[in-house]
């Protein structure tokens, strides 16, 4: 049976813990040691990201995670035990790798709910590569789906 990419991320959230946005900004508020980790291509990131967090893109994280590998982010690969969130465009890839995350060994991963486009509707900071601060409008238009014709199911 052929498998979609919704299909693949549903099969994983009963599997993995979720948290919505303003639950993120509570337990930042309350000092919590968080390990923010976009999985966003590193042209999203530099667009716009929440401040503090990493960028280790879906397509390294594996090797990223792991020691011994030219892709290796000592920041990921050594805190196996401290609370990290998942974070992406819309909650997606970072459920995903949320649940890659866990098969490899990280014991505290959650993704975040709704992804960028729900921390930004929740009127959060969102910095581009530079940390300068990006306009929630802005960033709405950057984060709108836009498909091309040839990229629409023929069905």
């Amino acid at each position: 049976m052929r498998k979609t990419y919704t299909d693949l991320v549903n099969e994983c959230l009963p599997h993995i813990h979720e948290l919505f946005p303003w639950d993120l900004v509570e337990e930042r508020a309350n000092g919590k040691k968080l390990l923010l980790v976009d999985v966003s291509e590193t042209q999203e990131y530099t667009r716009y990201h929440i401040p503090d967090s990493i960028n280790v893109p879906r397509g390294i994280l594996e090797a990223a995670c792991d020691w011994d590998y030219d892709e290796t982010v000592p920041a990921l690969a050594r805190n196996r035990d401290t609370a990290i969130i998942v974070i992406c465009r819309s909650g997606k890839r970072s459920a995903l790798a949320a649940d890659t995350l866990q098969q490899m060994g990280f014991s505290n991963v959650r993704s975040l709910k709704t992804g960028l486009r729900g921390w930004n509707d929740y009127d959060q900071p969102l910095v581009d590569g530079n940390g300068q601060p990006v306009d929630a409008d802005d960033a709405d238009e950057i984060m709108t789906t836009t498909l091309r014709p040839e990229q629409i199911s023929p069905v």
